[in-house]
């Protein structure tokens, strides 16, 4: 993809008015008063407006006097006709490899081919000569425009293939049938009706309305899950042939997490989001991991010199860590900003309008991560600092880039009451949560002007867009957001073949040894670990526990579901492989603080279903407890006792406060652990990250061999009478 070629004139569709948005004007297309169709002498009060309409985006009648209103188009023409109104980037869309399309259609099905339109009758054949079925163009309209709707369809000519394209067509009121009882799928498409089709649907779509309109590409804690990354340079390039002059912005936690970061130390991580062309990044919490190591915040310093791109924090100081020295620009709101420097916050020109741009990162990184030096500022006193410095250089458009989480823990920040109590924030970019927003969230409560959050899940498993559009004042009038899923897209090949080099490596790091031998098999079969304790079960606890306590020397107990636990492994060398197989997810760490009544109410869901295997059933690490299967769900634990440092048993006390290791899954609530999520809703819960397998990798190095056994941590009296 060559970034400088990713700046045309496009359109922006489907914006959303809602409560706290004002509705938007559906524009009408009438012909003006030399209308283009007058030299036409097949062109009836029918057609006329339609054609005039695709005439002003560059159609061409067959002679000078016809526009061929009822002959077949074929696909090649209608390829040229729908890229036209859709305003593509066709430049920049990679060759879609077909061999028969003329060069007056080349560009155009490209970019139909890159946004997922039409894929062609094969790989190498477009089809470009053959006339092009009303079924099709239905499919090709439908998702040209990204139409969504659905209404009760009678035709009886309707296959699968053509459903959603044709309910969505009907539902916009874009075509009708040829008849009550049939859409005529099979039959061919006349130019005229094909014109009528496309002013239709850039009507009810708004492809033409006029306004400023921005657009923002966001991801937000990949965590070094590069090897979706060939995936994502798809879905970039699909938006920037869409899109005009989108913004591609991080929020953070770009990396650690996988043995790429492990391996590669974050070159590979930015080298990608380099080709990727990202626009600007904040940083997240686990930017600050290395901060403890021997070589400090290296790592660190070198991904950010390394950008072709700058980073952007209001509220972090990097100044007392030499490291960073000359890197960091305080107090600055650039609007000529140099890659791998670190400014307050940076003004882009977008569309010929300025959008400001300034960072927030959570102040609970000095908690859950190792910043060591380097300090954090109050998030909404800066805040209103870098509104104020925009709106003093005359820029009503403004975005924050956070990772301060959506609805995280409020000793420190999130993003809600981020955009309660700052005015002029238009659009929050956040991360930190890994929370999944399909479509922006609007605060607008005790608010003269409207604030969008957005978010993009985790792991680069989506890539979120944003369409805002802004009256003349820079207030938010409509907007649309949604999130595409990477894994769905087909590889970008350039990316790919670059990846290449880095995932062959991973893949023979996987096969190393870990240089740990396990004097017997642990067990992680699926009808062990969801029913009872095994050895594996109190090995990896052990070892979140352990890691755990280097975070929070406070914490006592660790917890992880059985269903986190995917395979056994065999007696012998254990592999880097063997350890990812068996933990599959890349879960986080999470340290709860819970009363002991919490803890034992969530003993009692992890054995409700038993003796029947439950995903929820926990194993632990610094506890012992007995109950009983016999008896009534949510009666059945018996006796509970913690562990002190000393090894020794104590009761546990209901009123006590205990801190508790597990996985950030069950600690959100994941398989039904409805007491850990009130505690994650009341902010007791802090997310160190530190992820799963690379926990117990860490742990299991600290032996040359392990033989844990089963220890009688968990008893079900039940099996013994």
């Amino acid at each position: 993809m060559d970034r400088n070629m990713r700046y045309k004139t496009k359109s922006y569709r489907h914006f959303i008015a809602t409560a706290a948005v004002a509705t938007l004007m559906t524009v009408a297309f009438a012909p003006t008063a030399d209308a283009a169709t007058s030299k036409f002498t097949d062109v009836s009060n029918r057609y006329q407006a339609a054609i005039d309409y695709i005439v002003s985006k560059g159609a061409k009648g067959l002679t000078e006097t016809s526009f061929g209103t009822h002959e077949f188009i074929t696909r090649a023409d209608a390829a040229v006709l729908l890229s036209n109104v859709l305003n593509l980037n066709t430049e920049i869309a990679p060759n879609s490899g077909f061999t028969d399309v003329p060069a007056r259609a080349v560009q155009a099905v490209n970019a139909l081919k890159a946004i997922g339109v039409t894929a062609g009758k094969t790989a190498t054949s477009f089809g470009s000569d053959s006339q092009i079925t009303r079924g099709e163009l239905a499919i090709w309209i439908q998702k040209g425009f990204e139409l969504t709707g659905k209404t009760e369809l009678s035709f009886t000519d309707l296959t699968e293939r053509y459903q959603v394209a044709v309910e969505a067509l009907l539902s916009n009121k874009i075509a009708n049938g040829t008849s009550k009882v049939t859409f005529g799928v099979n039959q061919l498409a006349q130019r005229g009706d094909f014109s009528i089709f496309l002013q239709k649907a850039a009507a009810a779509t708004g492809v033409d309305e006029k306004g400023y309109k921005l657009s923002l590409m966001h991801t937000n804690d990949t965590h070094s899950h590069v090897e979706l990354v060939a995936k994502r340079a798809t879905v970039v390039n699909e938006v920037r042939i869409r899109k005009s002059e989108p913004l591609l912005i991080d929020a953070g936690d770009a990396v650690t997490g996988t043995l790429y970061y492990n391996e590669f130390q974050g070159e590979a991580e930015r080298n990608f989001m380099n080709l990727l062309g990202y626009d600007v990044m904040t940083f997240g919490n686990h930017e600050f991991d290395q901060g403890s190591g021997e070589n400090g915040h290296q790592a660190l310093a070198n991904f950010i010199k390394g950008a072709n791109f700058p980073f952007i924090t209001s509220n972090v100081d990097f100044t007392a860590d030499t490291l960073f020295e000359g890197l960091q620009h305080i107090g600055t709101y650039s609007d000529k900003p140099e890659n791998g420097k670190i400014y307050n916050g940076i003004i882009k020109e977008v569309n010929g309008e300025k959008v400001g741009i300034f960072g927030l990162t959570t102040a609970e990184t000095v908690e859950i991560s190792s910043p060591k030096a380097i300090t954090f500022k109050n998030y909404i006193e800066e805040a209103k600092n870098s509104v104020k410095a925009f709106e003093d250089l005359g820029i009503n458009k403004i975005i924050a880039v956070t990772h301060i989480g959506y609805d995280d823990n409020l000793t420190f920040d999130n993003d809600l009451e981020l955009a309660k109590q700052v005015e002029g924030i238009d659009v929050i970019v956040g991360g930190h949560t890994h929370t999944t927003l399909k479509e922006p969230t609007v605060v607008s409560e005790n608010k003269s002007e409207p604030t969008l959050i957005v978010q993009a899940n985790e792991y680069n498993n989506y890539v979120g867009t944003l369409d805002v559009k802004f009256d003349k004042n820079g207030k938010v009038i409509g907007q649309v957001g949604k999130l595409l899923d990477v894994k769905e897209r087909a590889e970008d090949a350039k990316t790919a073949a670059i990846l290449k080099p880095y995932a062959d490596k991973i893949a023979d790091i996987q096969k190393e040894s870990i240089g740990v031998e396990a004097v017997e098999a642990l067990n992680g079969a699926r009808e062990s670990v969801r029913t009872g304790e095994t050895n594996l079960g109190n090995l990896i606890t052990d070892g979140m526990l352990s890691t755990a306590k280097t975070i929070n020397p406070k914490t006592v107990i660790a917890l992880t579901n059985g269903g986190g636990i995917r395979e056994s492994i065999d007696a012998g060398d254990i592999t880097v492989g063997e350890v990812l197989t068996v933990m599959p997810f890349g879960n986080t760490l999470g340290i709860m603080n819970l009363k002991g009544s919490e803890i034992k109410e969530a003993l009692e869901h992890s054995v409700s279903q038993a003796p029947k295997a439950s995903g929820g059933f926990l194993h632990i690490s610094g506890m012992t407890f007995t109950y009983d299967s016999s008896k009534d769900t949510g009666s059945r634990v018996i006796e509970v006792n913690v562990k002190g440092e000393d090894g020794t048993l104590t009761a546990l006390t209901n009123d006590e406060s205990y801190i508790v290791a597990t996985n950030i899954f069950t600690a959100k609530g994941g398989d039904g652990f409805d007491t850990f999520a009130k505690a994650y809703a009341d902010g007791r819960v802090s997310e160190p990250g530190f992820t799963d397998y690379q926990m117990f990798i860490d742990y299991l190095k600290t032996f040359e061999k392990v033989e844990p056994k089963i220890e009688d941590r968990i008893v079900d009296v039940a099996a013994t009478k």
